[in-house]
């Protein structure tokens, strides 16, 4: 029953599968086809489909409480799963595969509210806006969606997920390594030489980024953050940024668009608004500052305890900002000399399709029966089946 269509041809269970991915940038659906055949994995075919101006902007706007908000969800949720099924076709076509040939698809929709554990509100819950029933119906291919729902009920925080497949894909006995993910928001993986986890989101990533810029050069982002690098870092805007509760907490911890936007960039701005020496370009020089500072502070949580009090001598980067040169640059400075920090392109796999591949590989693990979470990385009570399937 957890088969697609492919089973009534008698076919053996297909190792391919679909992986989708909307991020907190909110600039696309990225896709990918992976062959979980081989270790590590093939992928074998990539695609990506921009959003539109009028469902970014829907998209945005469920971040925060306002009107008619469940038609414009049902709405956005429709459009979205219309141009995943654009992505799907892509991917068909670009590899020469039918959609009998796919075991399923991993979609995991697009986050507009994030509200895990310790958050104030009665009932903790993660939303991610999706239409799988209309995705499975367009492509003729199992779906497997809303994954961070059931960690969540276990006690977790749904996020970040992506550690269990940063340690299927680059964990081995006997070496130490971080993984960083920097999308709309930044995560961390520790992976220890004995095989332990350790990770979590460490704040913002490019959102704040991305915002700042377009709202003061009308660009959606700082192409190799050259905006950002010239300008200079503002140490009391840092500093005051830094004191929001969210960086002094070292326990399992997540984030989103929830506690990063605009209003909050704007709070910290309050107090320099007459700052003749705080220009738009310094905001952002403080910006990725903050981003690298936050990363670097979370990679030295987890040293004593898998580390032995020494970091490991490689931080494998991933995600949009690992083609920021400048975010790069302060990122070796804040992690320190005896620190290598090199994209994931350079260990075997392209980091701008890291999370995609996250979601076709836990539709996998959703399939086979096997956890998808790692409890020591958001908190849940233990190792859970994650996703919800929508057959084909």
């Amino acid at each position: 029953m957890l088969m697609n269509s492919r089973s009534a041809h008698g076919h053996t269970p297909s190792t391919l599968y679909i992986g989708l991915m909307s991020g907190t940038s909110l600039d696309g659906v990225d896709g990918v086809l992976v062959d979980f055949a081989y270790s590590p994995p093939r992928l074998l075919a990539t695609a990506s489909e921009p959003l539109a101006a009028t469902l970014r902007q829907q998209l945005l706007a469920l971040n925060s409480p306002g009107a008619n908000e469940l038609h414009t969800a049902a709405q956005a949720a429709y459009e979205l799963a219309e141009l995943s099924a654009q992505v799907c076709h892509t991917l068909l076509r670009q590899s020469g595969k039918q959609a009998h040939h796919i075991a399923a698809i991993g979609s995991h929709g697009q986050t507009v509210r994030h509200q895990p554990p310790g958050r104030a509100t009665q009932h903790p819950y993660t939303l991610q806006i999706n239409q799988p029933a209309v995705l499975a119906e367009r492509t003729g291919i199992a779906v497997v969606a809303d994954f961070r729902s059931r960690d969540v009920a276990a006690g977790g925080q749904g996020a970040p997920l992506v550690p269990a497949f940063h340690q299927a894909l680059f964990g081995a006995q006997g070496l130490s390594r971080l993984v960083i993910n920097i999308g709309g928001m930044a995560n961390i993986t520790a992976l220890a030489a004995n095989g332990q986890v350790w990770g979590m989101d460490s704040g913002p990533g490019n959102v704040l980024l991305d915002l700042w810029c377009h709202q003061h050069t009308g660009q959606w982002y700082d192409a190799n953050g050259e905006w950002a690098a010239s300008g200079h870092v503002h140490t009391g805007l840092l500093a005051h940024m830094l004191n929001d509760p969210y960086f002094a907490h070292t326990g399992v911890k997540s984030t989103g668009r929830d506690d990063f936007n605009l209003a909050w960039l704007e709070r910290q701005l309050s107090g320099l608004a007459h700052d003749p020496v705080l220009r738009p370009q310094d905001v952002q020089a403080t910006l990725v500052e903050l981003t690298a500072h936050t990363l670097a502070q979370c990679a030295q949580v987890a040293r004593t305890p898998l580390w032995g009090g020494v970091l490991p001598s490689q931080a494998l980067v991933c995600g949009g900002g690992a083609r920021n040169a400048h975010l790069m640059q302060r990122l070796q400075q804040a992690l320190g000399p005896k620190v290598q920090v090199i994209t994931t392109d350079s260990a075997g796999w392209p980091g701008e399709w890291m999370e995609a591949a996250a979601f076709a590989w836990l539709a996998q693990q959703c399939l086979l029966g096997l956890s998808g979470n790692v409890p020591s990385v958001t908190g849940a009570a233990g190792p859970r089946v994650l996703g919800a399937i929508y057959p084909a």
